[in-house]
């Protein structure tokens, strides 16, 4: 798999260790500042875990990672944050699309039973009503999205054309223990943990629907063994929320105001208003999310309050340069 020491795939290793005895893991990542060898700390001394340093568009490495034998590609490796893919797109075109290119040559020249393709409800665009379907047009608005969809073709293309055996999982907004501080509920988090205040956008009633990271990583772990090639699945978690709305929940749950600690800051460009997902495709295949979200979001923050040790290195340096970019002149 490729993006293991990420957020999700993190998730996903963490996941599929403890519960398949039978299934070993290889590990490609490039450890980008997203990529935290922390996240598989209780794993790495597994016999069944193994680790390769490298990018997915470097063949040679992909190669190398592969080995002999490999029944199965799942794809995390991304840029992911459309904050970041405003800064510089060109990172997100490389990755997104050209390694999703080389990690599909890899399948055809390995003969690899199956490669799953991690994607996001934000291909779909912006959603003013109802719920976006697997069969529904993708409309990305960011460079983020589109360098996503670009990927997401290229699969399809590939099953189409060669009779390669894919599948795409679109998964919602994920939360959970493990969350590089870039995105919303961690960055708002750990900012109110120390005291700080929390750059809430525009009017703050952006539209998300919230999946944990533990029931995203289930979902993609059941789709790559019971999923049909060439079909796509929607990983909803059935929970949308205003930005606003998670905002004051946060609050309450760190005891920190909303007239001190919230400054309402300059929307996004293009900032989608709303996501959401159907995901009856995925639950008929079997699948459901488990953690409700309450005690999802409130185990969330107990998890950040007690991992200081995991967060706090990462806030400094580089990433504070990045949030005086990011968020100074708004």
């Amino acid at each position: 798999m490729t993006g293991g020491l990420g957020f999700i795939g993190s998730a996903f290793v963490r996941h599929v260790l403890r519960e398949r005895a039978d299934v070993s893991v290889t590990v490609l990542d490039l450890v980008t500042y997203a990529g935290n060898p922390a996240n598989v700390a209780e794993v790495e001394h597994d016999p069944r875990y193994r680790f390769v340093k490298g990018d997915i568009a470097d063949a040679a490495r992909v190669d190398e990672a592969v080995g002999d034998g490999a029944d199965a590609i799942v794809n995390f490796a991304a840029e992911t944050h459309v904050d970041r893919s405003i800064l510089d797109p060109e990172a997100f075109i490389r990755t997104d699309v050209m390694g999703t290119h080389v990690l599909l040559e890899a399948v055809r020249r390995h003969g690899i039973a199956r490669f799953l393709q991690v994607s996001t409800d934000e291909v779909y665009g912006d959603v003013e009503h109802g719920a976006s379907t697997e069969a529904d047009a993708i409309r990305p608005r960011s460079p983020y999205a589109a360098s996503k969809a670009g990927g997401d073709l290229q699969v399809l293309a590939y099953h189409a054309t060669f009779g390669t055996p894919v599948l795409i999982t679109r998964g919602s907004n994920t939360y959970g223990p493990y969350q590089y501080p870039e995105k919303l509920i961690p960055l708002f988090v750990t900012n109110l943990l120390d005291g700080e205040q929390v750059p809430v956008y525009g009017d703050g009633r952006q539209v998300r629907d919230w999946l944990h990271v533990d029931d995203h990583a289930r979902g993609i772990a059941h789709v790559l063994e019971h999923g049909t090639p060439g079909e796509v699945y929607n990983l909803g978690g059935g929970n949308s929320r205003t930005n606003l709305e998670i905002t004051r929940e946060l609050l309450r749950l760190t005891g920190r105001s909303y007239e001190t600690s919230v400054r309402h800051v300059v929307d996004r460009p293009g900032h989608d208003r709303r996501y959401a997902l159907d995901a009856e495709k995925a639950r008929a295949l079997g699948w459901s999310p488990r953690v409700g979200f309450a005690q999802g979001l409130a185990d969330t923050v107990q998890w950040y309050r007690e991992r200081e040790s995991w967060w706090r290195p990462i806030k400094s340096g580089d990433f504070r340069e990045y949030y005086r970019r990011q968020y100074a002149l708004r």
